[in-house]
């Protein structure tokens, strides 16, 4: 359970303080199946997902999000967390006693083994951690069940009142008897990468009926941003008690900003939508509320307090407001309130959703959702807020699926194979299979039809038919999006101030999965920022399409190759020149593919995302080939104090030897002849794992580096910093014994 795996009290008490009261410590011990380690990074939104009802982290470890949007930018100033800790609510009232009760993953006010909160749990099994699926049929997690390019499924229960593998009760926890199962999707379009959806399946597994069901996410956003004050340096942090909550009806979106934006480091929203559950949308009510930090009364807010228990908590699920909300928004779409600033829980809720017989189930569907500010206006506005709404409604697109107007059915126009029409007996009422006699069709029904002459989804065997799934299996087909070509396979070969990027024709071939037809336009070619100071994420190094009287129509004979890599393939070739030699990190490089879009359906066109094949690559020189004239060295050369790359610390330093051979045996001495450090480069597979530098800057992703150069981090042998002074190497070639020999001087 997550307050076990965490440490909980002490990775909290390290966060930006709320206030001053003392809280004692305790050691929490670790149950070993909980799994709080996997977070979403297919698309922008780094978010964590556990298996115990959790989402977020906490803020508690610096190399892995929280809710952070944009993950993968290397500007600064987007790298923006958003949340510390969420989690779903799950309530109702049991035949068991004939009262509510509301089980939670996660409440505010609450730090410490023993106190309530965290009542959902996994088991003590050694698999019950999460598990990872893809749509991308080159991943290795890809699988036939996924359903986006990054699923993360988790189980979890609140039957336990002890969590498995410990001795601590969860206090106050009277189980409704629950399993959830989660799947969580993320993608990589450009498009759909500033959300996660949350898809919860939710089963009574008691022997009680469970009556009026809601189900709602908890958050406890805090928009801010690690690299303008960050919270793991002493006197670091920045303030949990200037947001602001709102609630945008029309979107049934929650959300949450930053008031002032933290000087452009914190302009960003969070929000959490509705997106559909089980039941029709029209039948289900959608609910907002929020309190101030473990504030259960409130002179100021009287009404907007946090619920202590089952049956506040119930009334919170089912919208103790009644659609009088505090900061809601105005038909104008401003909130009605923007001067109190405070640390604000969101929920969002729903329901009801359904009344569980023991053994049936019930779905319901959330996106966490972030947008960057779209104006710079002070105030916050329907303007403001475009991009978070935006990215929302793709959230929405994306689970609507089949059914594009989301109303639960499925209409003539959602039809997928394109007919039109109602297919032989889909629409012909047969009692023979109306089991229960109530003239509908229910689940688990056979499909029949209602005869209205109006294509429902249960009736649409034809179009399920087409997409191998078994005819009248009486579901809309949910998480189906326009998709783009797939970026194509991309190698990058760094040089001497230049990369050549080589790519196939993968994405030429692509089948769009709606309209069945092969629409690939063209590639376009993106760098990092050519500029420090530039606010852009990316450069726009080159554009190609065919010649179609669309778009540029400039033809692919300016790139095109044929030519085998290591076994693969190419048929396009781009260089990029004038780039400086040795930068880790500075440098990426990405292919895109983009579609001509469809007119028809109103739809532009669409492009992958740089995530697919983004590969950063440090530029330098090759391997020197045996018997070359070229000669080995050393750069900087000399080293002044500190190359521009460099850190900080003595440790953050580093220096590039520099025209070695693929394989090669460097060893560095004093001017007297004292050894003082040597290392083995192998060109074809070195990464910089022997410098810590190195590993700060490229960490984790694609790099490529050029096969002569190899990195040193001016530390000795025996775990010292050199001094200032001249030293001399040799370099021996491990294929021919060659050995060339140089010098370089230190001065700090």
């Amino acid at each position: 359970m997550f307050l076990l795996l965490l440490g909980l009290i002490s990775s909290l008490l390290a966060q930006p303080i709320r206030d001053s009261r003392p809280r004692k410590s305790a050691r929490l011990h670790k149950a070993v199946v909980d799994d709080y380690w996997h977070f979403h990074n297919a698309g922008n939104l780094g978010l964590t997902i556990t298996n115990y009802g959790v989402i977020g982290e906490g803020y508690n470890n610096p190399d892995q999000p929280s809710c952070m949007y944009k993950l993968h930018a290397d500007n600064m100033r987007y790298q923006i967390e958003h949340m510390s800790f969420g989690g779903l609510w799950v309530g109702g009232r049991s035949e068991a006693d004939g009262a509510v009760h509301v089980s939670t993953a996660i409440v505010d006010g609450v730090f410490e083994a023993g106190e309530e909160g965290f009542e959902f749990t996994n088991s003590e099994a050694a698999g019950d951690t999460i598990q990872i699926r893809s749509t991308i049929v080159t991943s290795p997690y890809f699988s036939p069940q996924a359903v986006s390019h990054q699923d993360f499924v988790a189980t979890f229960t609140d039957l336990n009142t002890r969590v498995p593998g410990s001795d601590f009760e969860i206090p106050n926890h009277t189980p409704l008897g629950l399993s959830i199962r989660l799947e969580s999707y993320a993608w990589n379009y450009s498009y759909t990468d500033a959300f996660v959806i949350l898809n919860y399946t939710i089963t009574n597994v008691s022997r009680y009926t469970i009556e009026d069901v809601f189900a709602g996410l908890w958050a406890d956003a805090a928009v801010g941003n690690m690299n303008y004050t960050s919270i793991y340096t002493p006197g670091g942090g920045w303030s949990w008690y200037d947001n602001m909550n709102g609630f945008d009806q029309a979107y049934k979106l929650a959300y949450q900003f930053d008031a002032d934006g933290d000087d452009g480091f914190a302009q960003s929203y969070f929000g959490l939508r509705y997106l559909g559950s089980s039941r029709r949308r029209d039948s289900v009510q959608v609910n907002y509320d929020q309190w101030r930090w473990s504030a259960s009364s409130a002179m100021d807010f009287p009404e907007y307090v946090m619920p202590i228990n089952d049956e506040g908590r119930y009334e919170v699920l089912r919208g103790r407001h009644t659609g009088r909300y505090y900061n809601d928004v105005t038909d104008g779409g401003i909130p009605t309130d923007l001067a109190s600033r405070g640390s604000w829980m969101l929920m969002l809720s729903a329901g009801p959703l359904a009344t569980l017989a023991p053994g049936s189930s019930t779905k319901v569907t959330f996106a966490v959702v972030c947008g960057l500010w779209a104006t710079q206006e002070q105030n916050d506005t329907p303007g403001r807020r475009a991009n978070l709404r935006l990215n929302s409604d793709w959230a929405q697109i994306a689970y609507n699926g089949e059914d594009v107007d989301g109303y639960g059915k499925l209409d003539p126009n959602e039809d997928q194979n394109n007919n039109g029409i109602l297919d032989g007996q889909e629409d012909v009422y047969r009692p023979d299979l109306d089991l229960n006699r109530n003239g509908r069709w229910d689940a688990g029904e056979p499909v029949f039809g209602d005869g209205d002459g109006h294509l429902d989804m249960e009736e649409d065997v034809h179009s399920n038919a087409i997409k191998g799934i078994q005819p009248g299996n009486g579901v809309i087909d949910r998480f189906i999006l326009p998709s783009p070509p797939p970026s194509p396979n991309l190698l990058a070969v760094p040089g001497e101030g230049r990369v050549t990027l080589y790519w196939d024709n993968v994405s030429e071939e692509f089948e769009d999965p709606i309209t069945r037809e092969k629409d690939f336009e063209g590639y376009r070619i993106y760098s990092s920022p050519k500029t420090a100071s530039s606010a852009e994420e990316r450069t726009l190094l080159a554009e190609f399409d065919r010649i179609d009287n669309l778009g540029y129509d400039t033809g692919f004979a300016a790139v095109q190759v044929d030519t085998i890599i290591d076994g693969r393939r190419y048929f396009y070739r781009f260089t990029n020149t004038e780039l400086l030699s040795g930068w880790p990190g500075q440098y990426w490089f990405a292919v895109t593919a983009f579609d001509r879009g469809n007119p028809t359906n109103n739809l532009p066109s669409l492009e992958s995302s740089v995530l697919e094949n983004k590969i950063y690559v440090v530029i330098g020189s090759p391997a020197r080939p045996a018997g070359s004239e070229l000669r080995v060295g050393v750069f900087p050369n000399p080293y002044r104090g500190q190359a521009r790359w460099d850190g900080d610390r003595d440790r953050d330093q580093m220096l590039w030897f520099f025209n070695l051979p693929a394989e090669a045996e460097v060893r560095i001495y004093t001017l007297a002849g004292d050894l003082i450090d040597e290392f083995r480069h192998h060109g074809s597979s070195y990464r910089g794992e022997d410098v810590n530098l190195m590993q700060q800057k490229i960490g984790g992703s694609k790099t490529v580096l050029p096969g002569g150069l190899h990195a040193w981090d001016l530390i000795s042998s025996y775990d010292q910093a050199i001094a200032t002074g001249l030293y001399f190497f040799s370099v021996k070639d491990m294929e021919t014994g060659e050995i060339q020999t140089g010098k370089f001087v230190i001065i700090k």
